[in-house]
């Protein structure tokens, strides 16, 4: 079954382009991989410190082994102490 992922990624005061260009650096990577149908970036227009991922992956084993990932160590590297806050919401399709 597919597995949609939105990812809430709060920046530490001050941190918001650091933490801009690291999510950035993610998204060719990630669409690279085996299983990743979709990977949008958002940042919220009233507050700069808050950006959303919008993933749909083809199941969760895949999701799982992004997680894994160097590009995703590297950027908890990148980014450690300029993190506030991270959401990761795991969801399914309901409905039609």
């Amino acid at each position: 079954m597919p597995l949609t992922i939105i990812a809430r990624i709060t920046a530490a005061e001050g941190k918001a382009v650091l933490v801009r260009r690291e999510l950035e650096k993610l998204i060719p990577p990630t669409l690279a991989e085996e299983g990743c149908l979709q990977y949008d970036l958002h940042q919220d227009t009233g507050n700069p410190c808050v950006f959303v991922f919008y993933e749909n992956w083809e199941s969760r084993d895949l999701w799982q082994r992004h997680m894994n990932a160097p590009h995703i160590a590297a950027f908890g590297r990148a980014t450690q102490g300029a993190i506030a806050d991270a959401v990761l919401n795991e969801m399914n399709r309901v409905g039609v």
